[in-house]
């Protein structure tokens, strides 16, 4: 989420700033929301946008329960929380396609260079993932190899692509939706336009005659997330020609300020519901408004890890999770783990989506890329088989002999073993806690990650001392009730 890095960071200042205060006064809560102001309008967030947020917030920091509350810092946390929310659009919203319709229809519009073309073909492979049969109709005839573009992204996602006579857009997208969709069994088609520099009569005319043409179940803006607050007068106008019915985001990796993602749905009413980060087909995922603004609050999105995850997951990899639990973790394990980082979006995907590590990462000057696998990856490919399932044979002149094989240095290879150790030894603690029932050492070692992969150290020492209330004292009870009892001495010695 590099596009609202800097937002992020400014917002978290500001509440570390007001954490070392513990009570707060009026004065406190004007300076914070003066300093929230600045936030928003440095990121380039539409400045009526920033005036009602700000409104909202300081009326309700101001209220006296909050004020006089034990921890009214949490209180104004939450508040600017519900808000961001709110300002993202509150709840998900969903793509409506009637069943009742064969094939629906989607239609796709925006400014050129908005990544348009791209998001149809991510579109496209979501609903097709979904158990939809899609259908991509290449209905750019303005820009040159627009639709050799979406060919070559039909091909790679498996999405046949219709271009007519690459001439007229209203005819193609009538004979894709028309004819060639119900004669081959597609029950959805995503209808991709011609993308406009700014806003001119005549290709607005093309889209509105498309529209009209095909009448499309629902129309989708992408909308570039790199864009600034200049981006509202542009959606304004579409909505006012197209009344179109969400946006995607594009672009949510980039490295801007992203102030246009956050004013879309407060001065449109139209709710984002889809986001892309990254380039690859599967980059495009739901947009879900609570959980971008925790992430933007530097809370993270753990749901979201554990959603992408399940998606990821099958048999064999949950084979294989009961395998490193009940054996230990090879270094074939380590390979299949870098693999899957990459598979659910990256290390720096993943460092946003963890509570305080994409923040702690950046103010120790860490950069955070997969450019950091490479090497890792190299050295694993560099082993023998028995090495891999067996790192502990790995003596120096093993160590040596993987380092020039892989173009690496010995210490990289030597650092790549405590890696494994680590791994390894937190792998045994999880099985003996698993099989003993141990929750205050498993608490503890959870506790301990946190604080090494720099997260929050208040949740890390709940963590920490997990097992003190709750289930704990039944494991007291339970190891006390297993002793053996103790006869004759026991009792002498009570006399």
């Amino acid at each position: 989420m590099a596009v609202f890095g800097s937002l992020s960071d400014r917002l978290q200042d500001t509440f570390d700033k007001l954490r070392g205060k513990g009570r707060l006064t009026e004065d406190d809560i004007n300076v914070a929301m003066r300093e929230i102001r600045l936030a928003l309008l440095e990121a380039d967030v539409n400045f009526k946008v920033v005036r009602a947020f700000v409104a909202r917030c300081k009326e309700q920091c101001l209220d006296a329960e909050v004020l006089s509350s034990l921890n009214p810092t949490q209180n104004v946390v939450r508040i600017v929380l519900e808000e961001l929310t709110r300002l993202l659009g509150s709840t998900d919203a969903e793509l409506q396609l009637p069943e009742t319709r064969k094939p629906n229809v989607i239609m796709l519009v925006g400014l050129q260079g908005s990544g348009k073309t791209t998001a149809a073909g991510k579109l496209a492979y979501l609903l097709k993932g979904q158990g939809r049969k899609p259908l991509l109709a290449a209905c750019d005839v303005h820009r040159p190899a627009a639709a050799d573009q979406l060919q070559t992204i039909g091909d790679e996602i498996g999405v046949p692509v219709y271009r007519g006579d690459g001439v007229d857009a209203v005819r193609i997208a009538s004979e894709a939706v028309q004819q060639v969709a119900p004669q081959n069994g597609y029950d959805l088609v995503i209808v991709d336009t011609a993308g406009r520099l700014q806003i001119d009569e005549q290709m607005m005319q093309e889209a509105v005659d498309i529209r009209d043409a095909v009448k499309p179940d629902q129309i989708l803006m992408v909308v570039d997330a790199m864009t600034g607050q200049d981006i509202v007068n542009v959606v304004n106008e579409f909505n006012d020609r197209m009344d179109f019915d969400g946006v995607i985001m594009s672009k949510l990796d980039g490295d801007a300020r992203g102030g246009g993602a956050l004013s879309v749905r407060e001065v449109t009413g139209k709710p984002i519901m889809f986001v892309s980060q990254g380039e690859k087909p599967d980059s495009l995922e739901v947009f879900h408004p609570d959980r971008m603004a925790r992430r933007i609050l530097g809370m993270g999105d753990v749901i979201g890890i554990i959603e992408e995850a399940e998606r990821l997951s099958d048999e064999k990899s949950m084979e294989d999770a009961e395998r490193m639990l009940m054996e230990g973790f090879t270094m074939d394990d380590m390979l299949s783990q870098l693999q899957q980082v990459r598979k659910m979006g990256g290390l720096r995907k993943l460092a946003g989506m963890i509570p305080g590590v994409d923040r702690a990462m950046s103010q120790q000057g860490a950069d955070i890329s997969d450019d950091q696998l490479v090497p890792v990856e190299s050295m694993i490919r560099s082993m023998t088989k028995e090495e891999r399932a067996k790192p502990r044979i790995i003596n120096g002149q093993r160590r040596k002999r993987i380092a020039q094989g892989s173009g690496r240095s010995v210490q990289e290879v030597n650092n790549l073993i405590k890696q494994w150790e680590q791994m390894d030894k937190m792998m045994g603690s999880l099985r003996s806690m698993a099989m003993g029932g141990n929750q205050r050492g498993m608490g503890r070692a959870m506790g301990n990650m946190m604080r090494n992969m720099g997260m929050d150290p208040m949740e890390a020492e709940k963590l920490a001392r997990m097992g003190g209330a709750g289930a704990a004292p039944q494991n007291r009870q339970a190891k006390r009730n297993s002793r053996p009892k103790k006869k004759g001495k026991q009792k002498k010695r009570r006399r």
